[in-house]
């Protein structure tokens, strides 16, 4: 706007004549209350933003947001306001369900990783995305730790190992505890040390993620995953 010349103002003053006194919305008292016309001096000095603080709560001045409001397909300024605010907090929204996303799947690429290093027990893989303490990072440091020993070593060459991540959705939304649901599918072969007795996970199941806030930081507090330890019995 910083470019526009006085003509530019008076054609869109023109513009927004014509549209509206098409407008469903001025039809009626409501043309008469506010108009439907905005000087191309009225529109300099609102997109040059040429006003007073006091200026913003004058009727005349909310009259031209009306009008403006109106032109650009709302109802009216209320109607802009309240449009705006649901598009804020749709994003909200959104930008929550992404950051809990990239979580879950950071987790299980940093799983896969993990296995990759059998039978080395590298739990420190976890800390930037599973609590300290919690009953999560106990239960697989367990179930980890036992392959470990028992010298589980995961095939990945030709691709005979990998997963898959896919549909998660929020189940719970609360200021410090999300509950996200996903469909995972993990399909993993290890051989064990010199023996090189072959062991297979081959799943597709539903597992459950607990995602706390503690201290302004998000990350993993537990995991429901029923099939949890399975790989331990069999072995």
């Amino acid at each position: 706007m910083n470019e526009w010349k006085r003509s530019h103002y008076i054609i869109l003053s023109e513009i927004i004549k014509d549209e509206l006194s098409e407008a469903e919305e001025l039809k009626g008292g409501k043309k008469f209350e506010i108009g439907n016309t905005i000087s191309h001096v009225t529109l300099q000095r609102f997109f040059e933003n040429d006003y007073q603080d006091k200026t913003h709560n004058d009727l005349r001045f909310l009259k031209t947001l009306d009008k403006i409001c109106i032109f650009l397909g709302y109802k009216d300024l209320n109607h802009y306001i309240h449009s705006v605010r649901v598009k804020s907090q749709a994003k909200e929204i959104d930008d929550d369900l992404e950051f809990l996303t990239r979580i879950v799947y950071n987790y299980c690429a940093t799983t896969f990783e993990f296995y990759k290093h059998f039978p080395e027990h590298k739990t420190e893989i976890f800390k930037e995305l599973v609590f300290d303490g919690s009953p999560f990072l106990e239960r697989t440091s367990q179930f980890s730790r036992e392959l470990c020993e028992r010298d589980f070593q995961l095939v990945t060459k030709n691709n005979r190992s990998n997963y898959e991540v896919f549909d998660i959705h929020l189940v719970t939304d609360e200021p410090d505890k999300k509950i996200l649901e996903t469909q995972e599918f993990w399909n993993l072969l290890f051989k064990v040390g010199e023996t090189g007795e072959e062991h297979f996970v081959n799943q597709l199941n539903t597992q459950i993620y607990f995602i706390r806030k503690i201290d302004n930081v998000w990350k993993i507090w537990d995991n429901y995953n029923p099939d949890a330890g399975r790989l331990n019995r069999k072995a």
